[in-house]
């Protein structure tokens, strides 16, 4: 096989492989097993992105209640994660399909070098005819256990190897108009051009307390997919031959159309994998040099900082009128940024940068 020809990217989520009690569900992985073996078997290469490390490790360990402080959930994801990947690579062996373990975070997607072999030994296991299982590397990472990353890491992954689709699979049918779980009244929403405020706000906030997503974080998966020109889906994990149909296109849950525009790699880890540490307000004559001039900021066009943090910290930029309408890379600390804003170049002390966010280091965003 061509090590260009596009893959699917299929992402579940703790709560739908594992039962209240927190303990795995077979019947729910044995029915994911079935499906990513059909999907295979009309010709398309799959990649799985599976949470549930924690939740695979709690019961071994004895423990009811997940743990709230992060150095003792990356000791049970230690434990959980290969028990996690035996049982997949079991089930899936009955199909006679090979399967390979992959451990990343967003931070994989940042370094260039790192970014380059992680998609070439995915494009490597694919090209074998092996199954790819990728895990958030729980046991060393620390805020994608606490913000439900793995939804962010499979749109990061549709966007290394040029996917045809992501579909998280959850434990509901898909985005509805308001939270179902408190408005008899919601309805499922088939299709979704752009994703607005209006309608992260709907979606309500984190899942069950066996997962650390809910969907919210799966409304940011899929606003990075589009902006990776990927369609995405989301859709109930429980719905017959959900993987083969998402796949071929038939309608099921809530898609999301891809943008034209592709962002690259880094900047899409700007903008959407890197939580923002502080905010950085601006002109009106910044923001056109930003929007539509496509410059660097400079110190001149800063007019209020907000937040604590050190170089190279993401930021968020936002106009006269308060609208967020970029992220980008501060090469000031906060502190500095607060003395010299406003400033023209020709009066920055010697040594200083000449931009406070470099124009490769921006994304605007809609």
């Amino acid at each position: 096989m061509s090590v260009h020809q596009a893959a699917a990217v299929v992402k579940i989520g703790t709560s739908s492989i594992t039962r209240p009690s927190g303990e795995l569900d077979e019947a729910a992985l044995v029915k994911l097993a079935d499906d990513l073996a059909s999907a295979r078997a009309t010709g398309q290469r799959v990649v799985l992105v599976m949470s549930g490390a924690i939740a695979a490790g709690m019961p071994a360990l004895g423990l009811t209640n997940r743990p709230s402080d992060v150095g003792t959930l990356q000791a049970i994801a230690a434990v959980g994660q290969p028990r996690l990947f035996e049982r997949m690579s079991a089930l899936l062996g009955k199909h006679d399909v090979v399967v390979g373990q992959v451990l990343l975070t967003p931070y994989d997607f940042f370094h260039r070098s790192q970014y380059l072999h992680a998609r070439v030994t995915l494009q490597h296991l694919l090209d074998l005819g092996v199954l790819p299982i990728i895990n958030e590397n729980d046991t060393i990472a620390d805020d994608e256990i606490r913000y439900g990353d793995n939804d962010r890491l499979a749109a990061l992954v549709s966007h290394m190897l040029d996917a045809d689709v992501l579909l998280m699979l959850t434990d509901t049918a898909g985005v509805f108009t308001a939270d179902p779980r408190r408005n008899d009244d919601a309805s499922l929403i088939e299709e979704i051009v752009e994703i607005d405020a209006a309608l992260e706000h709907a979606a309500g906030g984190a899942g069950t307390e066996r997962g650390s997503g809910g969907m919210v974080s799966k409304l940011a998966a899929a606003k990075i997919a589009s902006w990776s020109g990927v369609r995405s889906v989301i859709a109930s994990a429980a719905l017959p031959g959900v993987v083969t149909d998402a796949l071929a296109g038939h309608s099921v849950g809530t898609s999301f159309a891809p943008r034209a525009q592709r962002l690259p790699s880094r900047k899409l880890w700007i903008a959407f994998a890197r939580a923002s540490e502080g905010k950085v307000f601006v002109d009106a004559g910044a923001r056109r040099a930003l929007v539509t001039g496509g410059k660097s900021l400079l110190p001149a066009g800063v007019r209020g900082v907000a937040g604590t943090f050190d170089s190279d910290a993401s930021v968020e930029i936002v106009d006269e009128d308060g609208t967020v309408f970029a992220k980008g890379l501060c090469r000031y600390t906060s502190l500095q940024l607060q003395s010299y804003r406003g400033h023209k170049t020709a009066d920055l002390p010697e040594g200083f940068p000449h931009e406070v966010v470099h124009r490769d280091d921006l994304v605007v965003l809609p």
